[in-house]
């Protein structure tokens, strides 16, 4: 059984994958170049999600206004890390930060935040293990963008098949066309910061 805050993703050696939902306009130029770019906007929070099931919840299987285009992104690892090594929990934890006034300190000025929420099952319950998401603050976006981005992939038409399979009460089927994930291992002082 997952311990109750666990990242599991799909990832190598060198990178892993997160997932963003967006509008065509965003999502045509960025698989176009293989990069975001206007009108991708630097100067707001994005928040990159490992987990495929808790992006599906989020964007109701890609049907939300403005989040009909599933995207993976391979970053590479180096920069995913140096994302978590930024970030700040977006509620106090005694474990994580000491006393409240701490954390308050840190998270103001925090460039990356972090945020645990349950994680969904296929068809969409909450389950009894969070999934991490991060938000990319302004002063971190552009690296995200230029540095750590190694690759950009439409699943629109994989997440459409297989709602379209769930919906026709294929489960068993639907989950075959899930992307793999695993554990993705951290170290000591990072699972700290992350309270994990």
């Amino acid at each position: 059984m997952p311990s109750r805050r666990e990242i599991r993703a799909d990832h190598d050696q060198t990178s892993i994958i997160v997932y963003q939902a967006y509008p065509d306009a965003i999502a045509d130029v960025a698989l176009e170049r293989q990069r975001f770019a206007p009108p991708f906007s630097l100067n707001r929070m994005t928040w990159i999600k490992p987990s495929f099931l808790w992006l599906m919840e989020r964007s109701n299987w890609g049907l939300k206004s403005g989040q009909e285009r599933i995207l993976a992104i391979r970053i590479q690892r180096e920069g995913w890390e140096a994302a978590l090594a930024l970030g700040v929990l977006t509620s106090f934890e005694p474990a994580a930060h000491g006393t409240p006034q701490a954390w308050s300190r840190s998270f103001e000025a925090a460039a990356v935040h972090i945020q645990w929420d349950p994680e969904r099952s296929l068809r969409g319950q909450a389950l009894p293990h969070d999934s991490i998401q991060v938000g990319l603050g302004r002063t971190v976006i552009g690296r995200y963008v230029d540095e750590w981005c190694l690759s950009i992939e439409d699943l629109t038409e994989r997440v459409r098949k297989i709602r379209k399979l769930l919906d026709a009460g294929r489960a068993e089927q639907a989950t075959r066309h899930l992307p793999r994930e695993s554990v993705y291992p951290l170290p000591a002082d990072l699972r700290c910061r992350l309270g994990m």
